[in-house]
């Protein structure tokens, strides 16, 4: 890797840590771990500052499926309180996965988790038009008992019953970024914004305050990687390469792409928002914010994409 970045974050997602057809136990979600942390000791091995984040989905969703389950013994928690206890939940796994991936190669580094809060704006047009589908499915009576004691918006999720739907609106803000920045600097591994952060808010004197809404991973990542000045976004998903046409009789995947080439394909609808979209504008607002590179791969082929030979490859210039 001739050409490897000085500092780059990596940011998994939740399917990274458990997958959709997985079976949801600790130990399965420890072990997935561990083999997705191993490319990325060797990264620390190889001299790359590198900064983590993740997505926290599905597991913040059976967060809240306990709160519901367990309601009339335990008050439920608020969506960012949630939010919080997945950051702390995955950031243990992964955080010790690396650790022991690190003294596995001899490698003598610090790795620590930081909840992370991210400031939103309670005017964003999102709040306005919730879309991001959360937590267990209900049936309709229930749904309509929820949405009037809570204030919560509910839809109908494709015939499989009804689930409460909240904003996803920009992040603005990394609260603990100079904390970020600093142990960056002092030469730890940083594990931070996971779930897209903690949402919050800041009042007219300055103090924060959680608002229920979920962040899209993609963009807080994207955020802090600019704030940080890493040269690098590896964004770690379900599929090796970025494709137009996708699952159509003409699907091409893009190795290497331009920035303004990447514009055009998205102008032109390949990227849906529920799929490859949020990805796809956390790339072009990294790299128009000074990043140099934006690769998108599997999480078993990092190393390879970092080195060229598979992934989607997406530069400034």
């Amino acid at each position: 890797m001739g050409d490897q970045p000085k500092r780059l974050l990596i940011t998994l997602g939740g399917n990274a840590i458990l997958p959709a057809r997985g079976t949801g136990t600790f130990e399965e979600q420890c072990a997935i771990t561990r083999l997705t942390m191993r490319p990325i000791a060797e990264l620390i091995r190889d001299g790359v500052q590198v900064v983590l984040s993740h997505g926290n989905g599905p597991i913040v969703g059976n967060i809240l499926i306990r709160n519901e389950a367990a309601r009339e013994q335990i008050p439920p928690m608020p969506l960012d309180v949630c939010g919080a206890d997945s950051q702390g939940g995955i950031g243990y796994m992964m955080q010790q996965a690396l650790c022991n991936e690190l003294h596995r190669l001899g490698v003598d580094r610090p790795v620590t988790t930081l909840v992370t809060q991210i400031v939103v704006d309670e005017r964003d047009p999102a709040f306005r038009r919730p879309t991001k589908p959360i937590g267990p499915f209900y049936d309709q009576a229930r749904a309509h008992v929820l949405a009037k004691e809570k204030g919560w918006t509910v839809v109908e999720d494709a015939g499989r019953g009804y689930r409460r739907v909240v904003a996803s609106p920009r992040p603005l803000e990394v609260v603990e970024i100079e904390a970020i920045r600093g142990l960056v600097d002092d030469g730890l591994t940083v594990i931070a914004a996971g779930g897209g952060g903690i949402p919050v808010a800041r009042q007219w004197d300055g103090t924060l305050h959680g608002v229920e809404a979920v962040i899209d991973k993609d963009h807080a990542s994207s955020l802090l990687a600019r704030l940080l000045g890493c040269e690098t976004l590896v964004i770690i998903t379900g599929v090796e390469r970025v494709s137009v046409n996708f699952k159509k009789p003409d699907q091409r995947d893009l190795d290497v792409v331009g920035v303004d080439e990447l514009e055009g394909y998205q102008r032109a609808g390949h990227f849906p928002d529920g799929n490859m979209g949020p990805k796809i504008q956390a790339a072009i607002e990294f790299l128009r914010g000074g990043g140099r590179d934006v690769i998108i791969t599997a999480p078993e082929k990092t190393r390879e994409a970092l080195a060229g030979d598979t992934g989607t490859r997406i530069r400034r210039g």
